[in-house]
C-alpha cells in the first residue's frame, strides 16, 4: 500500500517540476550620424555619391543628437503591422502622437565626469533637462551610473544549430559593466589591413594609450558566450550576414570582419558583391557596399550603405541635379530585394538626420509615394522615428516568408563632444573611460525610439547605447589621419574597440 502511494505522491511532484521547468525555459519573442565627420571622408575605400555623402558631419541639428523618450505611443504597433494593408497610417498616427513629446538628448556629458541626470528615470530626467546646461559647468556629483537599458536575449544553455529545438534562457545583454581582460583585443590594430580602414585603426596614428583596447563587456545576470572565429563559421555555415545602416554599421561590419579572421590575411574569401549588386557604378569611385564569402563554411558578410535606412530614389532620372526623393514609409530597395537571401540582418540609422544632411543631399521628404506635407512629420526627429518604425514593421511583415531570418534593429551609437559640437571645439580628451566603477542596471533602453519600434514584432533590439555611453575614452579624437585644428571625431570608434563588443553581442544571439 505504502509503495503505490509513494509512486502516486512522486509521480505527481515529477509532474509538478516538469510543468515548473517547462514554464521556466519556454522561449518567447523579444524582440549613428554616420556622421562621417568631414576630416575622415577621404578614406580610399568608402563610396564617393552625387549626392554628397562627403558632408557627413556639417551643419547638425540637435534633432541628430535626440532620442524620444516615450514609447507609450507605439505599443502596440508592432502587433498590428503584421495583419493590416494600413501599416503606413498606424506608423504615421503612432509617430504624430509622439511628435508633442519631448526628446530626451543622447549626449555622453558636457564635462569629463557622468551626468548626474543619466541615473534618473526617463520623468525625473524630463523635469530635470532644462536645468542640464546650466549644471554642466559645474563639478559633477560622483554617483554610480544606471541607465535604462532593455535587451531581452537569449544564451543557449547547449550549442547546437539555431534550427535545432534549443533550451535558452533570459539575459538582458545590456546590463551591466566594463571589467578589465588581458583577453582582448580579439585582433591586432597594427594588422587586419586587409579590412580595416586606416582611418579607424587607431594603433596607426599618433594616440599612444591604448588600454580602451582591453576592457570586455560583462552582463550583470548571465556570462556572455566567449567570441571565437572557428564558432562563428560553424554557426554561420552556409549563412548569410548582412549590416544595413550608416558608417557606425561600416564601423561594425569591418569589426566583424577582423574578429573573424582574428586580424590574419586569409585568401579563403571571395569577393561576391557582384551577387548583391554591390558594383561601382558609373560616375561613382567606389560601390555602396561590400560583400565577401569565406569558402570553406560558405559564410557570406556583406555591408550595404543606407544611411537614412529608407528608399532614396532620384526624381529625375534624366537630370544629374535632380533631387531624391526620400521614401520615409519604404524600406531601401537593397533591402527589399535581397532580404531572401539574408539569415542575420542588423539595421542601424540615426545620426544622418539633421537639416544640413537632407539639404546638402537634396533629399526631399516622401509619403505614401508623394511628397510629404506633413507638417508633424517635416520635423526631423518625427521623420526619423516615421522611418525607423517603418523598417522594422517591413522586416517584421517579412519574417513568416523566412523562417531562418534573424533580424536586429542596433541602437544609436552615442556621441561624445565635450564642450561644443564637431565644428566649434567639441572634443573628446579623456584617455579614462566613464565605466570605471559604473554598472548598467535598470530594464530599459537609453534609445527608447528604437525600443518602441521593436515591441511587439518579432525584431529582436540590438542594445548597444548604454555601454557605449561609458566608453567616451574609445573615440578616434584628435588622432584621425586628416584631422585639422580644433576639429575631433568624436562620433567613430577607434578598431580595435568598443564595435568588438556590439558583434560579441550579437554573436551570443545567434
Amino acid at each position: 500500500m505504502c509503495s503505490v502511494v509513494c509512486l502516486h505522491h512522486s509521480q505527481s511532484f515529477l509532474h509538478h517540476v516538469h510543468m515548473a521547468a517547462d514554464h521556466l525555459f519556454s522561449s518567447s519573442s523579444v524582440k549613428e550620424l554616420d556622421t562621417h565627420i568631414h576630416v575622415a571622408e577621404h578614406d580610399s575605400s568608402w563610396p564617393t555619391k552625387k549626392t554628397t555623402d562627403e558632408l557627413e558631419e556639417q551643419d547638425l541639428d540637435l534633432a541628430s543628437q535626440t532620442i524620444s523618450a516615450q514609447s507609450s505611443s507605439g505599443k502596440s504597433m508592432g502587433e498590428s503591422n503584421t495583419r493590416t494593408t494600413s501599416r503606413t497610417e498606424q506608423i504615421l498616427s503612432s509617430v504624430s502622437d509622439e511628435e508633442t513629446k519631448h526628446e530626451g538628448v543622447l549626449e555622453a556629458g558636457k564635462s569629463h565626469g557622468v551626468q548626474a541626470s543619466s541615473s534618473l528615470t526617463t520623468s525625473e530626467a524630463k523635469s530635470n533637462e532644462a536645468k542640464e546646461e546650466k549644471n554642466s559647468k559645474q563639478e559633477e556629483p560622483k554617483i554610480d551610473l544606471v541607465i535604462n537599458i532593455p535587451q531581452k536575449s537569449y544564451i543557449p544553455v547547449r550549442k547546437e544549430s539555431w534550427n535545432n529545438a534549443t533550451e535558452y534562457k533570459a539575459c538582458n545583454y545590456a546590463k551591466g559593466k566594463w571589467v578589465p581582460d588581458n583577453k582582448h583585443p580579439l585582433y591586432s590594430g597594427f594588422g587586419c589591413k586587409q579590412w580595416l580602414s586606416a582611418m579607424w585603426a587607431c594603433r596607426l596614428m599618433q594616440r599612444t594609450d591604448f588600454a580602451y583596447e582591453r576592457l570586455r563587456w560583462q552582463p550583470k545576470d548571465c556570462q556572455m558566450e566567449e567570441f571565437e572565429g572557428s564558432k562563428f563559421f560553424r554557426r554561420m555555415q552556409n549563412k548569410t550576414l548582412a549590416f544595413v545602416g550608416d558608417s557606425l554599421g561600416r564601423q561594425q561590419y569591418q569589426s566583424l570582419m577582423c574578429m573573424v579572421t582574428g586580424g590574419e590575411e586569409t585568401n579563403d574569401v571571395e569577393d561576391v558583391g557582384k551577387e548583391y549588386g554591390l558594383i561601382v557604378a558609373e560616375g561613382s569611385a567606389r560601390p555602396n557596399g561590400w560583400a565577401y564569402r569565406f569558402s570553406r563554411t560558405n559564410t557570406t558578410i556583406l555591408y550595404y550603405w543606407s544611411a537614412s535606412l529608407c528608399d532614396v530614389e532620384p526624381i529625375d532620372v534624366n537630370n544629374p541635379d535632380t533631387d531624391y526623393a526620400m521614401h520615409l514609409d519604404r524600406p531601401p530597395a537593397f533591402l527589399r530585394q535581397f532580404i531572401h537571401k539574408f539569415d542575420v540582418l542588423v539595421l542601424n540609422t540615426g545620426h544622418h538626420w539633421n537639416r544640413g544632411k537632407l539639404n546638402a543631399n537634396r533629399w526631399v521628404m516622401h509619403v505614401g509615394g508623394v511628397p510629404n506635407t506633413d507638417r508633424k512629420i517635416a520635423v526631423i526627429w518625427a521623420a526619423k522615428n516615421l522611418t525607423i518604425r517603418s523598417v522594422v514593421s517591413w522586416v517584421d511583415s517579412q519574417l513568416p516568408k523566412y523562417p531562418g531570418l534573424k533580424a536586429f534593429y542596433r541602437t544609436i551609437s552615442p556621441r561624445h563632444f565635450f564642450g561644443g559640437e564637431w565644428n566649434t571645439g567639441g572634443s573628446c580628451d579623456n584617455t579614462k573611460p566613464m565605466s570605471v566603477g559604473k554598472e548598467l542596471l535598470d530594464e530599459e533602453s537609453s534609445d527608447q525610439v528604437a525600443a518602441s519600434a521593436v515591441k511587439g514584432t518579432r525584431v529582436k533590439l540590438l542594445d548597444i547605447t548604454g555601454p557605449s555611453q561609458l566608453r567616451d575614452e574609445g573615440h578616434i579624437s584628435r588622432y584621425s589621419l586628416t584631422a585639422k585644428p580644433g576639429v575631433q571625431d568624436c562620433l567613430h570608434w577607434c578598431l580595435p574597440g568598443v564595435p568588438d563588443t556590439w558583434n560579441e553581442m550579437l554573436f551570443a544571439q545567434i
